[in-house]
């Protein structure tokens, strides 16, 4: 079993900035890819932004593209969300998880997912 543990949200103005942070308990051997999506109430999860494990390659919903940037640190088992330019609409619950397989931009593909940290952007 994986543990996932999201913090760094918060309460900001439209504007700001926030970075999320997603520590896995263990090193997690195999994981292709690391994402995070996100889910306002009575909406389905859509996906936000993955990175793949080796090779650096990302991936971002077109909604976020050029505002939030993902990255990963190998060493410390940690996946980075650095929100830019927040707006009021992407106020909502943000969860990481992991994938073994499959598409990045399935939540299908993931395996394991934290309990979300809440973003709230105020205008």
């Amino acid at each position: 079993q994986v543990q996932l543990v999201e913090s760094g949200g918060g309460l900001v103005q439209a504007g700001d900035s926030l970075r999320l942070s997603c520590a896995a308990s263990r090193r997690i051997f195999g994981v292709y890819k690391m994402g995070w999506f996100r889910r306002a109430p009575g909406k389905e999860r859509e996906f936000v932004a993955a990175w793949r494990w080796n090779g650096d390659t990302t991936y971002y919903a077109e909604s976020v593209k050029g505002r939030f940037i993902i990255s990963g640190d190998n060493a410390k088992n940690t996946v980075y969300l650095q929100m830019n330019s927040l707006k009021p609409e992407d106020t909502t619950v943000y969860y990481c998880a992991t994938a073994y397989s499959g598409s990045a931009y399935d939540p299908g593909s993931y395996a394991y997912w934290g309990q979300g940290t809440q973003v709230t952007v105020s205008s």
